[in-house]
């Protein structure tokens, strides 16, 4: 069960509203999120695309335009060309996909803005994106998705266009700041050999599922496995998924999330939580597991239970258990210090091992860890936690080319401030710092966090490996 956030529901009632405009108090809009499992809407709605509406920009020879204009075409995104890319009316026409031209003067509220900086080349040709942004900013309607696509600088064939394609981070982090109404922005970087692997990242991006992601970078390199053939509707279907610490909280939203999506989920946690787990894995027609991830034999006691319910091997491992155990450091006693160190990274270091040495991870499997901007800025009280959530980002980083290596890939998330039990324990003072402090001026969802692990456990991801996202609102926290 979440916590509520009052302030943000009395800011948008009616009273609310005139209030916080009167005493000019912010007014965070309600964020567009899928509907959660078991809605009535909620399978049709999962696989849907929000965007009714895409302004389409790019400069110099923009290399990704003809596959963003056959991804919106299976996407159902329709599209309208920025005055300088009028050429993407016949590109959007020959994908299928009916395109005119963006005028703000006609009162169009685009959903989207998606701008190809690929090509440039020098610092002076940065001036394309302001001439964009500056034309379609002011028209963007309420939670609207904003993504630039650039060049891996290292990829750049000279350093001037490296310096160029670096600029685009902070032009997008910044942009992602200065929007409003919901709205999110993201720099994609793409490595020319992954220019035909954007589905699952479009999908992701252009939807409610990344309603809290802002102000990211990824980088799409050279797939650690070839995409299969598309089928967005469960696109899980006939894959196992390992979900540690699913018997509430994220862990529980995680397990949902990836069997609306279609895979058989066993869902993992302390034999203290037995009941809570069972009702979780009854509902999503999983297994569960009762099983303490740091105990010697956790992973000969998962293997066997996999040996039964997926004897042809893992798919999906999603290391979400961990715990805290506060204290500043010169009152933190060394058992508080080494159960954090264990259980948040050394369990999931030892269960990686052994499922790979078992061969029980399948070729093509995705490892996703949870971190935490804990561990990206660190916090007072949380020497021991942090350490432990800079250690999974660092995991991620080490053992991404040791798996590519098997055609598997390896990502993290980092949590902000996430509406949980925990968090609502946490003094009201500093609760409501911890909700108004990012670009989106609130909290997020169990929710958020298990989209972008489902978008980074999507069959079509094998261009995402090594990256960590925060999913924080662009929390004004960290890097």
């Amino acid at each position: 069960m979440t916590t509520s956030d009052r302030y943000l529901a009395f800011a948008n009632s009616a009273v609310g509203s005139k209030l916080a405009n009167a005493l000019g108090l912010p007014r965070p809009v309600p964020l567009e999120r899928m509907p959660a499992y078991g809605e009535p809407d909620a399978e049709a709605s999962a696989h849907a695309i929000s965007p009714p509406l895409a302004v389409v920009g790019g400069a110099g020879d923009a290399p990704l335009l003809p596959t963003l204009a056959r991804e919106l075409h299976w996407l159902g995104v329709p599209s309208l060309a920025h005055a300088d890319r009028l050429d993407w009316i016949s590109r959007a026409n020959q994908a299928g996909t009916m395109s005119g031209r963006f005028n703000a003067a006609e009162g169009v509220r685009p959903k989207a803005l998606i701008f190809d900086a690929s090509a440039i080349t020098s610092t002076d040709a940065l001036t394309s994106l302001y001439t964009f942004f500056h034309d379609t900013l002011a028209s963007l309607d309420r939670c609207a998705r904003v993504l630039v696509f650039g060049l891996p600088p290292h990829l750049a064939a000279t350093p001037q266009a490296s310096t160029a394609q670096r600029a685009l981070e902070g032009f997008v982090r910044s942009l992602a700041k200065e929007l409003k109404r919901g709205a999110t922005a993201q720099l994609l970087y793409v490595a020319p050999a992954a220019r035909e692997s954007l589905h699952s990242t479009l999908r992701f991006f252009l939807s409610p599922r990344a309603a809290y992601v802002s102000g990211q970078v990824a980088t799409l390199q050279d797939p650690v496995f070839e995409t299969p053939p598309m089928r967005d509707q469960r696109p899980l279907t006939g894959q196992t998924a390992v979900v540690t610490g699913a018997a509430r909280g994220i862990g529980e939203a995680i397990a949902t999330v990836l069997a609306r999506d279609g895979a058989h989920v066993v869902c993992v946690d302390i034999p203290s939580a037995q009941e809570a787990l069972s009702a979780v894995a009854t509902r999503l027609g999983g297994s569960p597991l009762s099983c303490d991830i740091a105990a010697p034999d956790a992973a000969a006691i998962l293997r066997a239970h996999l040996s039964v319910v997926a004897p042809a091997g893992l798919d999906i491992l999603v290391h979400n258990a961990g715990i805290t155990r506060d204290k500043t450091l010169a009152r933190m006693s060394e058992a508080q210090w080494q159960s954090v160190l264990d259980i948040n990274v050394g369990a999931p270091q030892r269960l990686n091992a052994a499922l790979l040495e078992a061969g029980t991870l399948r070729e093509r499997a995705r490892i996703v860890g949870v971190a935490s901007i804990s561990g990206i800025a660190g916090n007072r009280g949380q020497t021991n936690y942090a350490a432990s959530k800079a250690a999974v980002i660092g995991m991620v980083e080490a053992w991404a080319p040791l798996l590519a290596e098997r055609h598997m890939s390896i990502n993290a998330v980092a949590p902000g401030f996430i509406e949980t039990q925990m968090t609502a324990a946490v003094p009201f003072a500093i609760r409501e710092a911890g909700r108004r402090m990012n670009s989106l001026g609130q909290g997020g969802q169990p929710v958020d966090v298990a989209e972008t692990i489902a978008w980074l456990a999507h069959p079509a991801s094998g261009a995402l490996t090594g990256q960590v996202v925060r999913v924080c609102g662009q929390s004004l926290l960290g890097a």
